[in-house]
This record gives structure tokens, C-alpha cells and sequence, in this order.
């Protein structure tokens, strides 16, 4: 489970998730998903402060998935790009801190141009201004600021989880491996379906395409309205609080696609070698917080498989 800055308190939030039988959390650190519960700044600082958040989710058996630091570090305003940044860097830190291997990020957008002040996302191939101002980005903005970011969370033992998410530069699996093979191994993708089914993006194929460059899972569905999206499209502007106008909705696991496609979605992961924490990430706007946990438990304990593998021993 993640869990963001309008929650409980941190002990609250954790005799709850443990309760419901979770195994694993992930931390929010900063950036859009806010640093309430984990400001790694003020721990790296407070040596008792860190012990007594390390302990937190030791004394409950919960391990801490990843560290979560959503930001926009290319952000073309600087200010913004500069506290990005640094949340970033003192997340990275504090994973070395706490023994946690993975950070979940995004990959930013920068703006259009060198002058821009807003962040530009290009979506089509014409006119061509568009495909020269992609190309600036990332050979001048997205390449050398992840090859540099790589290189510093290789050295504090962190992998680097990039969250396909549309609205920034890496949003499909072709382009976690264009920024993979410019930066380096040590980056890889936190894959969440529910910012691909509304692409139309293949799940299992996505899956076995990326293979053993995913360092990280986050299980949100989404759902794609049988009413709006035949008429609009599935490029959506309108607020996520106005479900009856989108194409489209994020939902609790379940609730856009059935437990037979998770349960594929699961083993697609065992396939390729994916043998680590499923983290529910739970944006539904139809459900509480808590019952719509409880369905994505409900069904993802259901669809996952907990045993180890075993050799096929009717083949012998």
C-alpha cells in the first residue's frame, strides 16, 4: 500500500495496514505525493527520529516497499526543478539510510523550449515542431539529468523506478528503455497498469516487453467509460472528480477489470522473473479510502501467487 499526505497519523495508518494483513508499505517522501508521514530531510538529520520510523514498521512485520518521491525535477521553473530535486536526492539518501533498495519517481517533463515556463507534453508526431522540441527534451533535459541521477543512486545502493505516467516523457514501455539505454541499468520502471489501460496498452505483453527492467508494481485499475470514450477519446481534461463527463476513471482493483485479468497480469510478472511487492495504490474516487482498499486486498489476495515456484514434476 501507498499511502499519502491526507492520512492518519503514521502509527494509525500502520495498526490498520496491518490489521488487514498487508506485508509491505511504501513511503511517500515528497514531491506531488507530499513527505507528512517521511520527511527524509528531517530524519537524515535525527539519528533517535530515524530509529523510532525504522521501528514504526519493524515492530508490526511490515517492510518498507520502496520509497516513493514523485516529483518533477526537469520542471522548467527552477525554483520548482531545484525543490523537486532535493527531495529527490534526500530520498535517495534516506533509502540508503533505512536499507530500502528501490525509489519510485517520475521521469519529469520539461518545457517546450528553453524559455518555456510550464512543462510541454507532446502526444503527436505533426506538425513537426513537435518532434523537434521532443527531441531537445530528452537529449538536452531528460538524458543528462537521469544519466547523473543514475549514477548517483548506483552509488547509494538505490534502483531507480521510473512510473510510466502520462504527462511526462516516459509514459509507454518504449520509452523506459530508450531512457534505460542512455542512463544505465540501475534505471528500471515501476509499472502501474492503470496508467496504460487507458492507452490502450496490453498489460501482459507491456510485462514480458519490459521484462526484468521492472524494480517495481503498483495495482490501481482503471475503468474506461462505455458512454464518454467512444465519443471523446481517451485524451481527457476534465477534473477526476467529475466521473460522469471522463473517458475514464481510476478504480480499485477489481472495479475496471476483472480478477481473471489480474490474475494474468500476475503471472506475466512471475514469467518474467518479478518476485517482489504488489503495492495497492488506491485513487478511486467512487470508494472510501478503506473500503476500497479492502476490495483491492479482496481481490488481489485472490489473484496472487504467495509460494514459491516449483519444477514441473508431472514432466519428469
Amino acid at each position: 500500500m501507498r499511502f499519502y499526505a491526507l492520512t492518519p497519523p503514521l502509527d494509525t495508518m500502520l495498526d490498520k495496514f496491518a490489521s488487514w494483513g498487508l506485508q509491505a508499505v511504501e513511503v511517500a517522501t515528497g514531491g506531488y505525493v507530499g513527505k507528512s508521514h517521511c520527511d527524509a530531510k528531517k530524519l537524515l538529520a535525527d539519528k533517535k527520529a530515524l530509529a523510532k520510523f525504522k521501528e514504526a514498521f519493524d515492530s508490526r512485520n511490515l517492510t518498507i516497499s520502496s520509497l516513493s518521491c514523485h516529483g518533477n525535477p526537469v520542471h522548467p521553473n527552477r525554483k520548482l526543478a531545484k525543490g523537486f530535486h532535493e527531495d529527490w536526492t534526500n530520498t535517495v539518501k534516506l533509502a540508503k539510510a533505512l536499507g530500502v533498495e528501490t525509489v519510485v519517481t517520475f521521469s519529469g517533463c520539461p518545457g517546450g523550449s528553453p524559455t518555456d515556463k510550464v512543462p510541454t507534453w507532446h502526444v503527436c508526431a505533426w506538425p513537426t515542431d513537435h518532434v523537434m522540441s521532443l527531441e531537445w527534451q530528452w537529449k538536452e533535459i531528460v538524458i543528462p539529468y537521469w544519466k547523473e541521477q543514475s549514477k548517483f543512486a548506483a552509488q547509494h545502493n538505490v534502483k531507480v523506478a521510473i512510473e510510466m505516467h502520462p504527462g511526462f516523457v516516459v509514459y509507454n514501455p518504449e520509452h523506459v528503455f530508450r531512457l534505460r539505454e542512455k542512463t544505465g541499468k540501475n534505471i528500471g520502471c515501476n509499472f502501474d497498469p492503470s496508467h496504460l489501460f487507458w492507452q490502450n496498452v496490453d498489460i501482459v505483453r507491456a510485462i514480458r516487453y519490459l521484462g526484468d527492467t521492472i524494480y517495481h508494481f503498483h495495482a490501481k485499475d482503471t475503468h474506461l467509460d462505455p458512454v464518454n470514450m467512444p465519443i471523446k477519446g481517451v485524451l481527457d481534461t476534465v477534473p477526476y472528480d467529475q466521473v460522469e463527463k471522463r473517458s475514464w476513471v481510476f478504480r480499485s482493483v477489481g472495479y475496471g477489470h476483472g480478477e481473471l485479468e489480474w490474475k494474468q497480469t500476475v503471472s506475466a510478472l512471475r514469467t518474467v522473473g518479478y518476485d517482489y511487492v504488489i503495492s495497492i495504490e488506491h485513487e478511486d474516487s467512487l470508494a472510501s479510502p478503506d473500503e476500497g482498499m479492502q476490495k483491492a486486498i479482496s481481490v488481489l489476495k485472490n489473484a496472487t501467487l504467495f509460494e514459491k515456484t516449483v519444477k514441473p514434476w508431472w514432466a519428469d
